[in-house]
């Protein structure tokens, strides 16, 4: 493989625009770049128009961070605005699923739609031969292709978000700390000073941010309370809606009474319940094969069935490995070596070989 962080020919006669989210990653991203001998430009989105909790507007707070970054690097900087299309594209959708009883994944979404689509395309129209992120991905060149690879730093690696991006996209992208672990990121932006050196980095939903999920989440779609119930339809509890549970939770469940602790099994939005069972290893919290939808390649789909590789089926998860035995159009058969506990539908399946993304799918809940 080819590794693809460089490219071979003079960095100077090459324009990059680096999206900048007022965090240490993209801050130092910006400033490789810029030490490579890059012309950068920096570009900040604005995705979302509400305040937080504290009255005070988050993206003006990350913007005041981008421009004094930038300031420091001298490299221009820009912030578009795609409230409007991030609305459309991601949230609606996203509100859609919640309403529907799932858990839907925004920052698939938002990488696909937002981040690689329209700002490579404003980066594009600003003169720029490549748009670079902070992300903890690499790119590399195999067998004529390029590919998306985990990055190196394993505890950040966010390919898992990105097996939505097809190879042709990547072609005209860079990750310039994808080679890099998060600790030496932290150490070069506090040895140069930058401004956002021991910011904490972001976490969760992009446009909840710091607020509370279920407050947040009834401000925008209907709920109701109703019955935690056992598969065979004993009471033992009520939830808040719906929306607000998701397959495999624990924690802010609210049943007491004895034995084990109680999970999420399932939900029956027509009943308006919420199905829990009782102890970690319980069979209906195990799944051993899965149907997947709305699958997605980076580059071309195996060619050859049934397909061994691993797979992630949630962000932080060890890889596990499984079988794909089927593909049918966008549609897709997997089974685990082992059961995987509190599978969620409409979270994604993500598919490896080895340290290459292959691309992934939605989990089909009528599957489970």
């Amino acid at each position: 493989m080819t590794d693809l962080t460089k490219i071979d020919k003079p960095n100077t006669e090459i324009t990059v625009a680096i999206g900048m989210s007022g965090g240490v990653d993209s801050s130092v991203a910006a400033y490789l770049l810029k030490k490579q001998g890059y012309n950068v430009i920096g570009l900040f989105m604005k995705n979302w128009e509400e305040e937080g909790e504290d009255g005070v507007c988050i993206a003006e707070e990350d913007f005041s961070d981008v421009s004094d970054v930038c300031e420091q690097l001298d490299i221009p900087y820009y912030s578009v605005n795609f409230s409007k299309k991030y609305w459309e594209q991601v949230f609606s959708p996203c509100l859609e699923e919640f309403d529907a009883g799932y858990t839907p994944n925004p920052d698939v979404l938002c990488n696909r739609e937002i981040k690689f689509d329209a700002l490579l395309n404003k980066a594009i129209e600003l003169g720029a031969d490549y748009l670079a992120t902070g992300h903890y991905c690499q790119i590399q060149e195999h067998n004529g292709r390029h590919c998306l690879v985990r990055g190196k730093d394993n505890g950040k690696d966010q390919s898992y978000f990105l097996y939505m991006i097809k190879d042709h996209i990547l072609e005209k992208v860079l990750f310039p700390i994808g080679g890099m672990e998060k600790p030496l990121v932290r150490e070069i932006a506090k040895e140069i000073g930058l401004i956002t050196a021991t910011k904490k980095d972001s976490t969760g939903i992009c446009f909840i941010g710091k607020r509370n999920f279920k407050s947040f989440l009834k401000n925008y779609i209907d709920h109701k309370p109703g019955n935690f119930e056992t598969p065979e339809g004993r009471v033992v509890g009520t939830h808040d809606g719906l929306a607000f549970y998701t397959w495999g939770q624990r924690k802010g469940l609210g049943i007491g009474g004895p034995g084990e602790a109680w999970f999420v099994v399932g939900k029956n939005r027509e009943k308006n319940t919420v199905t829990v069972v009782q102890g970690e290893n319980h069979p209906l919290l195990l799944k051993s094969q899965i149907e997947g939808k709305e699958l997605s390649w980076v580059g071309e789909e195996p060619q050859k069935l049934p397909y061994r590789c691993t797979a992630k089926l949630r962000y932080r998860q060890e890889d596990t490995h499984c079988t794909i035995t089927k593909i049918e159009g966008d549609r897709i058969w997997v089974v685990f070596d082992q059961a995987q506990r509190a599978v969620t539908p409409r979270q994604s399946i993500v598919f490896y070989q080895k340290e290459i993304c292959l691309g992934g799918a939605i989990i089909d809940g009528d599957s489970l």
